[in-house]
This record gives C-alpha cells, sequence and structure tokens, in this order.
C-alpha cells in the first residue's frame, strides 16, 4: 500500500543499466495505472541506450520505448518515490524509511533475441498488472 498525502504516488523501478526490465515495467505502470500512479526508472550504471529488442517488444504490445533513454539512480529519485522496486537485484539502492521495498528477481535482457525478451516482457507486465490491482485500491479506497 501507497501512502498518498496529496501527491500522485511514484514507484521507482531500478535495474542495473536501466535498458530493459525497468524501462519495461515503468512503461506498463504508467500505462495501467491510468494517472492514478506515476512510475518512473533508473539504473545504477546506466546504458548508452534501451535495449533494441525491448524497445521491439513493447512496440508489439502498443508501447512506443524508442525515444526513451537509460537514466542514473539519483538520491532525488530515491527520494521522491513512495515504493521502489528493483529488478533483479542492486546493490545501489538506497534504504529510505518511510518507503516501500520489493524486489523482482527477473532474468536481464542484455544481448537476449526479440523471442527470449518476450516472455520476460510478459513477466514483468503481469507483475505490474498485479501491482496496480494492490495499489489502486489502496488510492482510491471508495471504487470498489
Amino acid at each position: 500500500m501507497i501512502d498518498n498525502d496529496s501527491h500522485t504516488p511514484t514507484v521507482l523501478f531500478v535495474c542495473d543499466h536501466n535498458a530493459g526490465r525497468s524501462q519495461i515495467a515503468a512503461a506498463y505502470l504508467n500505462q495501467l495505472g491510468r494517472g492514478a500512479i506515476v512510475a518512473r526508472s533508473a539504473g545504477a550504471k546506466p546504458a548508452a541506450q534501451v535495449h533494441p529488442a525491448v524497445v521491439q517488444a513493447m512496440a508489439e504490445d502498443g508501447i512506443d520505448l524508442s525515444r526513451e533513454k537509460p537514466k542514473e539512480l539519483t538520491n532525488e529519485a530515491l527520494q521522491d518515490a513512495n515504493m521502489v522496486i528493483t529488478l533483479g537485484g542492486s546493490d545501489a539502492v538506497r534504504v529510505i524509511p518511510g518507503r516501500k521495498y520489493e524486489d523482482w528477481q527477473v532474468k536481464h535482457p542484455a544481448g537476449e533475441s526479440l523471442a527470449h525478451i518476450r516472455p520476460l516482457r510478459d513477466d514483468i507486465k503481469a507483475r505490474v498488472q498485479e501491482l496496480v490491482s494492490e495499489l489502486l485500491p489502496a488510492i482510491h479506497p471508495d471504487a470498489n
């Protein structure tokens, strides 16, 4: 559950390079959260670009990541987040009191073909759908 203290709650997805897993998760949460939740992503060691097969796999599902750039994990990003989700763990994530933390163990997509990225994309999408179903009632308890 996210505490919504008069602003839109923010979920920060973190993976090592911010070139695949965290980009996928943030894109899905921004789409499925319908403005009730803001998703951001970052990486401890950002890559030069989002993995091309990730961009292609997301385009297949109607989400354009072609303009996205990997972003570095900053203290400000951590401070601004109500919830931090690491994808495959990250030692760079500093724990800040009052934030919720989760780790989703998902495979690293580096060097993977589109055929290998699709199941990863679908796994992350299912996790995000579950997260949305948990968070939206917490944000809008009268919606049921």
